[in-house]
């Protein structure tokens, strides 16, 4: 599965362009579905904003769920180490 290259939050109509960090879920009786992708500055308000969106009915209710990227590099997926740098380093949402 290919993620977004950037956080899902915009702030005042800017998208974020940190990379993401955390991939963001819901868990819930039905299953685990994912919402999103954060980075580590954004992920206090997008948990906010998940919980202001559970309690109008929005989205599942369920436990909220931030998953921490690993970056990999396999044969035929090759990591750049400026890439590791930009992931390690630390807006009206979705």
């Amino acid at each position: 599965m290919l993620l977004p290259d950037r956080c899902s939050i915009k702030e005042q109509g800017n998208q974020c362009v940190n990379p993401p960090e955390f991939v963001i879920s819901v868990s819930s009786t039905d299953g685990e579905y994912m919402v999103g992708v954060t980075c580590n500055k954004h992920r206090e308000t997008i948990h906010q904003k998940l919980n202001d969106l559970q309690k109008t009915g929005s989205i599942p209710q369920g436990q909220i769920k931030f998953e921490q990227l690993k970056p990999i590099g396999t044969d035929c997926i090759k990591s750049d180490p400026d890439d590791l740098i930009q992931l390690k380093s630390v807006r009206d949402l979705l």
